[in-house]
């Protein structure tokens, strides 16, 4: 079987390599597919690597822990759901592997007066200099983040300037419900104008020291403490990990996937879209290389009468034709591989400007990420796409009448 095996890939070999046009012409249209769909692919994990940490890096970290049933309530600040130890559980926490930063908030909503116009508000008190290291993503277009020393002072959303008409250094009026029934103002000065990756957070987002906030809702707790991990890929692990250790406090721990609905539907868009693209580049593999393939079958009508004339049986002229597709489609795969990746690591170094998504303010430079899954499920298409490309034409070239096919080109 081995022999016969090796002398049907060294006769495939030689007929792959005698017909130069038509095994270039296939190898190509093999390469192209296999090299798009890198780039797409790559392209696509770029997106959603790109919107993840931005996401993460401007609203939610990697991990948030709540009391049992935050998550739930309709209200921003119901007293009921309050972390009462927030400083113990930031020492827990920091303590657990991989984790890189810990800061405690607390969410409220209210409204926001500049004297003129009032507008509701949802807001976060912040630990200011722990904050700025965790907002890469969050750009500043007016003004500076918040610090430690501003006591009084407030960032807001590009939103929620625009609709009020602030400018930086105005003073504005903070009203906010406390658990109590009560009322509490306080007047804060605006230091920033903030941009994220989500255009309705910015429309209705302010941020303040923690401090301030504690002063203004009566309390020393926290509703959320946002966990930062050295590493993305670690989000799942760590969160398995927190659920054991904190589910008999009655905390909640959830991943920023599960906070960030966006970025769902954007991952769920673009792997519908993804999805489609490989359908279409498979089928058009499939055209070219059977297109390639019967004319270059055509060609050999005579040759395949004669083998058959001598005593070739049918299945081994089937075998044989096959074979020299499988060798173009390893051919065609390796050579678009290369391509792919070569091409990738060029656009890459260049970077490609994108505009916003869609509910976004933020563009940003995609490159071509890529993935080795990726890269070898790419190869395997072109490669499997030759194979079925040829078995329509191998059937039909291996069936013919003898005669008719001896007379062919005659």
């Amino acid at each position: 079987m081995s022999i016969e095996l090796g002398a049907r890939l060294a006769l495939a070999a030689r007929n792959v390599s005698r017909h130069r046009s038509r095994t270039a012409a296939t190898v190509a249209a093999i390469s192209l597919g296999v090299a798009t769909l890198i780039l797409a692919g790559g392209f696509v994990q770029d997106a959603f690597v790109q919107v993840g940490e931005a996401t993460i890096h401007s609203q939610t970290g990697h991990l948030q822990l709540t009391r049992e049933g935050f998550r739930a309530s309709r209200t921003r600040d119901p007293a009921s759901l309050l972390i009462a130890e927030p400083d113990r559980i930031k020492r827990e926490l920091a303590a657990e592997p991989g984790v890189e930063q810990v800061v405690a908030r607390i969410n409220f909503s209210g409204m926001l007066s500049n004297g003129k116009r009032d507008l509701g508000i949802v807001g976060d008190g912040i630990e200011p200099d722990a904050e700025a290291r965790i907002g890469t993503f969050m750009r500043y277009i007016e003004g500076a983040p918040l610090t430690d020393a501003d006591v009084d002072g407030m960032v807001v959303g590009e939103g929620v300037a625009r609709t009020l008409d602030l400018r930086v250094g105005d003073t504005l009026t903070l009203i906010i419900s406390i658990s109590q029934g009560a009322v509490n103002t306080q007047e804060f000065r605006l230091v920033g104008v903030f941009q994220t990756f989500s255009k309705e957070f910015d429309a209705r987002a302010l941020r303040i020291p923690l401090a301030a906030t504690r002063q203004l809702l009566d309390t020393q707790a926290a509703h959320v403490m946002v966990v930062m991990l050295r590493q993305t890929e670690d989000t799942e692990r760590a969160a398995a990990a927190l659920k054991s250790r904190f589910a008999e406090q009655g905390i909640e721990v959830t991943t920023w996937q599960e906070l960030a609905d966006f970025y769902e539907k954007t991952v769920e868009l673009y792997t519908t879209q993804f999805g489609v693209l490989r359908l279409i580049i498979l089928v058009m593999v499939l055209l070219s290389v059977a297109n390639s393939i019967n004319m270059s079958l055509y060609e050999r009508t005579r040759e395949f009468g004669t083998l058959r004339a001598l005593g070739d049986r049918s299945q081994r002229i089937f075998r044989l034709i096959v074979t020299e597709s499988l060798l173009l489609g390893v051919l065609g795969a390796v050579l678009g591989v290369t391509l792919g990746c070569f091409a990738a690591w060029i656009i890459s170094a260049v970077g490609i400007p994108m505009p916003p998504p869609p509910n976004s303010n933020l563009g940003y430079m995609a490159v071509i990420r890529l993935l080795p899954l990726d890269v070898l499920t790419a190869g395997c298409i072109g490669l499997v796409a030759t194979c079925l490309a040829s078995l329509i034409p191998a059937r039909r070239a291996s069936v013919g009448s003898i005669s008719d096919a001896l007379r062919h080109g005659g």
